[in-house]
């Protein structure tokens, strides 16, 4: 049986975003409900930040602290002043109308306001030893994948570590992305290798320049990574790497390997019940958290496709409950003004009417409900392709100048 709950503010996410969100919403006595998911969009809660290791750019944590330690603070900072937190995935949403209605495959949510703080996913490559856990044998030892032991898909997180200064490294892609990411590399690393399965950069020619006339870059054109090499130590030593046009393969030698091919916005549960831009991202009106959608609010990842740091994150977690508050404050008297006020039926036969005139009929969301016809969308999924798929055919596609997410 579904169990129905209500709540002023209900919080979509398990991030910064989210638990920035939740903090401020349980501090101004809005009772949050926040839905963390349950291996959502193929993440612990916690999002991002928990398939990194060390972030040492998070004011507060001058010996910096891990992904999954700092995420663990986050939640029971949220708990701590009373937000009620369920780890379980939302499957559809009705925001068509106030109060909105948000689903889980056990819970139903009313909610006077809703914030989306979902993220977005780094897209990465599937080859032999690029992930956690896919082992291998190399040398006649058995080996796990690398990510996080020379593997990551944030160069501005990672790409300062100790075990990546002054080695070669790599990077795979070929838009603006890949180019800035190999650009911040080259302050650590001795080398910077771009991988890049084309003969030609889908970079803007700004970007190219810049990139091919540093000294430190080697491209290698045509060529893509079939396998990820370790050493004696369990991390990333070299990439096997053939080149599409000739079928030869050679291993290069590298620390450490960056994915640079975009991301992508966890949005489609949404349905288009609120404005997206081309890539999937929620669309916020300039210098607000504000949806399409009165009411409805997005923050983190999922609305900001540059900057993508858990510290702008949780700033725009602030601005989202801040706005959630306010817009409950402003609307909700008029809401309850609306539900209480006569109609020119009923004072009529109560013979109630003020001065013999009658009462006009207000809207029974104080004037709020663009769309007469409540419609609720369940979730589309991906699309026909893969997230490999996807990532393999449009690695260079996002050519927005951006940095990755921490």
């Amino acid at each position: 049986m579904v169990q129905q709950l209500e709540t002023p503010v209900c919080i979509i996410g398990s991030g910064p975003a989210a638990h920035t969100a939740a903090i401020y919403s349980a501090r101004a006595e809005l009772q949050p409900i926040l839905f963390e998911g349950w291996l959502a969009n193929g993440i612990a809660a916690g999002g991002q930040l928990t398939t990194t290791t060390d972030v040492e750019n998070f004011p507060g944590f001058p010996e910096g602290i891990m992904g999954g330690e700092i995420t663990d603070k986050f939640r029971a900072q949220s708990e701590k002043f009373g937000t009620r937190i369920f780890s379980e995935t939302v499957t559809k949403v009705d925001l068509s109308k106030r109060p909105f209605r948000v689903w889980t495959d056990e819970k139903e949510v009313t909610a006077d306001t809703v914030i989306i703080a979902t993220g977005a996913v780094a897209r990465r490559l599937e080859f032999l030893g690029s992930g956690e856990v896919n082992g291998f044998w190399n040398k006649g030892i058995s080996v796990n994948g690398f990510w996080n032991k020379g593997i990551s898909a944030c160069a501005v997180c990672d790409g300062a570590a100790p075990m990546f200064r002054r080695k070669p490294l790599a990077v795979i892609g070929g838009g603006d992305t890949a180019m800035e990411e190999a650009g911040f590399l080259t302050k650590y690393g001795s080398k910077v290798y771009i991988v890049h399965r084309r003969d030609e950069l889908r970079a803007s020619k700004i970007m190219r320049k810049r990139t091919l006339e540093n000294p430190k870059v080697e491209m290698l054109w045509s060529s893509v990574v079939e396998e990820a090499l370790g050493n004696e130590r369990g991390l990333l030593s070299a990439l096997r790497v053939k080149d599409l046009k000739t079928g030869a393969v050679r291993d290069v030698e590298v620390s450490g390997l960056f994915f640079a091919i975009g991301h992508e916005p966890a949005s489609a549960f949404l349905g288009g019940q609120v404005k997206l831009d081309a890539d999937g991202y929620v669309v916020t009106a300039p210098g607000t958290t504000e949806t399409s959608v009165p009411g409805v609010f997005a923050a983190g990842d999922v609305q900001d496709k540059k900057w993508r740091q858990a510290i702008t994150a949780a700033g725009t977690g602030c601005m989202a409950a801040l706005q959630a508050e306010h817009f409950i404050t402003a609307h909700g008297s008029e809401d309850a003004a609306a539900a209480s006020a006569p109609t020119e039926a009923t004072a009529s036969a109560n013979g109630a009417l003020a001065n013999g005139v009658p009462a006009p009929a207000l809207a029974a969301d104080g004037g709020m409900d663009p769309h007469p016809n409540p419609k609720t969308v369940t979730n589309p999924g991906r699309g026909g392709l893969s997230p490999v798929e996807k990532a393999a055919f449009d690695e260079e596609a996002d050519d927005t100048p951006m940095m990755a997410v921490l």
